[in-house]
């Protein structure tokens, strides 16, 4: 069984404050760790022409990490953003973000919100 199954519906629902922004955003719900596979994510993405992902989320050694390496192999530009991001443990959440930095870092930004919206912003 999927995690999301044991939980209460609360606290798998889009938070308000993101809800809020839905439409013009658009909500992909996934039962998988990774949100590339069947293919419908990364289709609507390509229809709109986007090159670049700036990602958060929760479980940096599991679905973010699925997210990050999934979007490196469809060559996206990949922008993290370190303190968005959070796992059940610090020693796994650290390690995650220790391997995506040393191996990646040619395929992918690892940045503060901070950081990214400063630039974001200026550009």
């Amino acid at each position: 069984m999927m995690t999301g199954e044991h939980l209460p519906s609360e606290m798998v629902e889009l938070v308000q404050p993101l809800a809020d922004f839905v439409p013009p955003a658009r909500v992909f719900d996934k039962r998988v760790y990774s949100p590339w596979i069947g293919g419908r994510f990364h289709a609507a993405l390509a229809d709109e022409k986007v090159t670049t992902l700036v990602l958060s989320g929760g479980e940096t050694d599991v679905c973010v990490l699925a997210t990050t390496l999934g979007a490196i192999d469809l060559g996206y530009r990949v922008v993290l953003l370190k303190d968005a991001v959070c796992s059940g443990t610090d020693e796994t959440h650290d390690a995650s973000l220790e391997l995506l930095n040393d191996r990646f870092s040619v395929q992918l930004n690892l940045s503060t919100t901070e950081e990214f919206l400063s630039v974001a912003t200026n550009a």
